[in-house]
């Protein structure tokens, strides 16, 4: 008598009967997908032995139910991402969920460079700058209304530039006469000091400073030959075509000051009133 070989589940003879043979142990086919197929996560029937079956996260389909939840194409063979458990082709989640480029207005897709800025979305090449139409990409950018420009375009386009020097500033600077300078151009007429954040004078719309404007214009004290010029709150006395500073204004005899007192002219000096009586 011939050794029986039977299948492992069912008993039933497998002399000219297809089988598969698992863990050592031989199966009908029947009993083979009952017992080791999954079954399809979409139409729940057994995925047989003869069916190709694909596998996404713990989820077993048939390949002819692996398909898109809203467009019904088949994904088998294409790219595709899962939102709520339900599987959609690029197309379908990209018109569903992702962002449109304010620029060209099309689907910003998944995994491409973008720019999000103020609420609104970019591609990265999309995203020009208004003045040259050049990517501003990760580089810095200075929005203007509705409109954005790279700083160089924003620059020559919009920021104030130099009196002296005629470049644009791109930040602080001085004010003089409602005219905007570099702190490094804003200088004394004269000797080319900076003046900014210093005390300073003007002659004909040219500034200088104090030291320089007092050695060039301000007339000179008649005691000390030094300049008056007025400034830090400095007073002096003015005789006809003399000047004097105000502590320099004493009797040239005896010295006393003459400020608010009476006082007499001797040629080139000046004298108190006793002074004057004792000549």
């Amino acid at each position: 008598m011939a050794d029986r070989f039977d299948c492992d589940s069912c008993k039933e003879s497998l002399y000219g009967r297809k089988y598969i043979q698992s863990d050592d142990s031989p199966y009908c086919i029947p009993c083979y997908d009952s017992l080791f197929s999954n079954t399809c996560d979409e139409c729940k029937e057994l995925i047989g032995h003869d069916a190709r079956e694909l596998f996404y996260e713990d989820r077993h389909y048939h390949e002819h139910c692996f398909r898109c939840f809203r467009c019904d194409r088949s994904l088998a063979d294409e790219p595709f991402t899962s939102q709520d458990e339900a599987l959609l082709c690029n197309d379908c989640y990209c018109n569903e969920f992702s962002s449109k480029c304010v620029a060209c207005d099309k689907i910003v897709m998944p995994g491409t460079r973008k720019l999000e800025y103020g609420g609104s979305t970019w591609h990265e090449a999309c995203f020009i700058c208004h003045s040259c139409e050049q990517p501003i990409g990760s580089k810095s950018f200075i929005p203007d209304k509705d409109e954005h420009y790279c700083v160089t375009c924003y620059e020559d386009k919009f920021a104030p530039r130099c009196t002296r020097c005629k470049k644009t500033l791109a930040k602080g600077g001085v004010t003089y006469r409602e005219e905007p300078w570099h702190k490094e151009c804003f200088v004394c007429t004269s000797c080319k000091t900076q003046l900014a954040g210093q005390h300073f004078t003007s002659r004909d719309d040219s500034p200088y400073c104090l030291k320089c404007f007092g050695s060039l214009y301000a007339k000179k004290c008649e005691a000390c030959s030094k300049p008056i010029t007025g400034f830090g709150g400095g007073k002096y006395i003015s005789f006809e075509d003399r000047q004097w500073h105000q502590p320099c204004f004493t009797c040239s005899q005896c010295s006393v000051s003459l400020v608010g007192a009476g006082f007499f002219p001797d040629g080139e000096r000046i004298l108190c009133r006793d002074c004057n009586t004792n000549l």
